[in-house]
């Protein structure tokens, strides 16, 4: 028995999941990607996609694409057992997926790694554009083909272009799930993007009443942390302490009529230009 997509997930002899209240003649097993591997025939699925052509320039992978503006290109893994998809919205450079796939295949290994759910290797790069990363996400995050084709789900690992300063190393599986990195916060599909920096913060204001309502630091973008720092002038007790893709952390407060920012045992007074530059260059 697997937990997967928050239900009781179970296989039965022929390696499709569904719930147990449908069907009561299934054995649970544990997710295995080989077992299910050696009951699908995966070249065989993916041909027999609409509109599917093969992807030159790369053994044993092939592109297809659903309406003009969503295209998609997948290269089985070197034991042939898994699939690695990358997806494009709007512009599409299928000389780029190839890269990409390439360079994941290589790295399959690492980016395919137990126990990670979103996993970045640097590296890559690609003429025309400023990608350094390529990443992947595990079954359990994307949920790619769960509707028209769910027995090839656990067998496809989305990859896709990025930026080293967006990932941690260290995502648990509700920061890369759908409200958080994954689905809301790269927009992974779109290959002229720039980089999302990886950023944790809270914050506290009593002049504006604005402030974190979790525990913790939480995921959010750099426009919030940028847009909160002129708010702590002449407010002593106001505070913005954020961390970085490298686990970087740091305060910025108001203190003696500048902006103060303290990280370690580093502490230095700024003007407001200043302390931006400081903050958007800390999170590359």
């Amino acid at each position: 028995m697997v937990t997967y997509w928050n239900k009781v997930t179970y296989w039965n002899n022929e390696g499709r999941f569904t719930d147990r209240a449908a069907r009561n003649d299934l054995v649970p097993q544990a997710y295995d990607p080989q077992w299910l591997g050696r009951i699908m025939d995966l070249q065989t699925t993916v041909t027999g996609f609409p509109n599917v052509t093969p992807l030159d320039g790369l053994d044993h992978a092939w592109k297809w694409s659903l309406v003009p503006i969503l295209n998609f290109a997948g290269a089985l893994t070197s034991d042939g057992r898994r699939l690695l998809q990358i997806n494009q919205r709007g512009r599409h450079d299928e000389e780029f997926a190839r890269a990409v796939l390439s360079f994941a295949r290589e790295h399959e290994s690492e980016l395919l790694a137990e126990g990670r759910f979103l996993t970045a290797v640097g590296g890559f790069g690609a003429s025309g554009y400023t990608f350094d990363s390529v990443a992947a996400v595990v079954p359990e995050v994307h949920g790619h083909h769960k509707v028209q084709n769910p027995d090839l789900t656990p067998l496809t690992y989305v990859v896709f272009p990025g930026y080293a300063c967006e990932f941690s190393g260290h995502e648990t599986l509700p920061e890369a799930e759908a409200e958080a990195r994954y689905h809301k916060m790269l927009p992974t599909a779109e290959i002229d993007r720039g980089p999302v920096p990886f950023l944790k913060m809270r914050f506290d204001n009593p002049r504006t009443g604005g402030g974190s309502t979790n525990p913790g630091r939480a995921l959010t973008y750099p426009e919030v942390l940028l847009n909160e720092l002129p708010e702590l002038e002449n407010t002593p007790e106001a505070f913005v302490e954020y961390e970085n893709h490298q686990g970087g952390v740091w305060r910025v407060d108001w203190a003696d009529g500048a902006w103060r920012v303290t990280g370690g045992a580093d502490r230095r007074d700024m003007g407001l230009d200043e302390v931006r530059r400081f903050v958007e260059e800390s999170l590359l």
